[in-house]
């Protein structure tokens, strides 16, 4: 069974999450600030961090910043702020998941299986299948023309699709918009520009949390389309 880490400077809500978790047979290791938390990472096998934002010493924002440096693991954040913006921000940084307090224990153990089955799938997936693409949480299966954001499934038009596709299986370079209009629609890109920046706000539409804000497809202005390796 997996380990988990539960990280929160306050005890009793670590002791009552370790209560939930370990009913479901999760091994739970215990933080109380940031800094803790990242010296358990480096000494024990965790397979999942649930991580409040409010903590002293190193808050949850800086933890996970450094922790993605090194860490794919999956990172469930608590925080007793409910603006989008924070949620936006903790995802943004890296964070697979953001809970709300105060939070029903049992949403959590279902947030904490979810996020274990996508991380453990995902791995093996791309391990055997050189067919999935993946940034963060945006995966693309070209075998099963399926598109996923924190694994849940994404309806796109053909056009849409493979425009998602060009990008990812070339994350971090630019592509023009004429490039993308050639590459998806073989012909002269003569006037493209509106064409190609409907399909765009589409796919921003439907993999971003926040279109104006973007994760995942980046532009770069005068220049053009990409998205990060990330």
């Amino acid at each position: 069974m997996a380990n988990i880490l539960v990280c929160d400077d306050d005890r009793e809500i670590v002791d009552a999450i370790e209560i939930y978790l370990n009913q479901d047979g999760y091994q739970i290791f215990k933080a109380y600030d940031g800094a803790q938390a990242m010296e358990l990472l480096k000494k024990e096998e965790i397979h999942l961090l649930v991580m409040d934002v409010m903590m002293p010493k190193l808050d949850g924002i800086r933890a996970t910043l450094k922790i993605r440096e090194y860490s794919s693991i999956p990172i469930i954040m608590l925080s007793a702020k409910s603006e989008d913006t924070d949620k936006i921000l903790g995802l943004n940084i890296g964070a697979d998941d953001y809970i709300t307090k105060p939070f029903n224990p049992l949403e959590l153990v279902a947030r904490v299986k979810s996020n274990l089955r996508r991380y453990t799938s995902l791995g093996s997936l791309n391990a055997e299948n050189k067919s999935v693409y993946q940034a963060g949480g945006l995966v693309i299966n070209d075998d099963t023309k399926q598109v996923t954001v924190d694994g849940e499934p994404v309806k796109m038009t053909p056009i849409e699709y493979n425009i998602l596709l060009l990008l990812m299986k070339n994350q971090g370079r630019v592509f023009s918009i004429d490039q993308i209009y050639e590459s998806i629609w073989n012909e002269d890109a003569i006037g493209a520009d509106n064409t190609v920046a409907v399909h765009i706000r589409h796919i921003r539409e439907k993999i971003e949390i926040n279109p104006r804000e973007p994760r995942y497809l980046k532009v770069v202005w005068g220049v053009g389309y990409k998205i990060d390796k990330q």
